[in-house]
């Protein structure tokens, strides 16, 4: 930038701010901070203010932004997932298996009586871990987490 060019009025206070940011960190002194400050604020070109703040190291430049988006926030449990569901693909080859031959049936009933298994056993599982885990809260097993009257 050009030292001819004048300074605004917004120019100062930012670099008043600097310093007085300079002297909280304990890089000036009081009375190095009010001889800066008159400077400052009597400059009339970027060349007054360059000898103000020639000593003092620039803030820390911030990190630059990658192009990625920011990750979700969610629930860790929940995945989002792309592209297509195989569970909706596979009921419909099944469909068509069923349908395309005359004993095809029976597959099919065996693949959804197979499917209600896993589902109850699923089931099953996730109330025994249910009552595990409150029971663990009861006990205060779990650190940091605060009791609860309800429990």
């Amino acid at each position: 930038m050009d030292d001819r060019i004048r300074v605004s009025d917004a120019d100062r206070d930012r670099v008043t701010a600097r310093l007085r940011d300079h002297f909280a960190e304990g890089r000036l002194t009081q009375d190095e901070l009010d001889e800066r400050i008159s400077a400052a604020l009597n400059a009339k070109t970027f060349g007054d203010l360059r000898p103000v703040m020639a000593d003092l190291p620039e803030p820390a430049p911030a990190p630059l932004r990658t192009g990625r988006n920011p990750q979700w926030g969610g629930p860790p449990w929940v995945v989002l997932r792309r592209g297509p569901r195989i569970l909706p693909l596979v009921l419909i080859a099944l469909l068509v298996a069923g349908l395309a031959s005359g004993g095809g049936g029976w597959v099919l009933f065996a693949f959804f009586r197979l499917l209600l298994v896993f589902w109850l056993v699923t089931f099953a599982v996730g109330i025994f871990a249910a009552g595990r885990f409150r029971r663990r809260l009861r006990r205060g097993w779990y650190p940091g987490h605060p009791r609860q009257w309800w429990i």
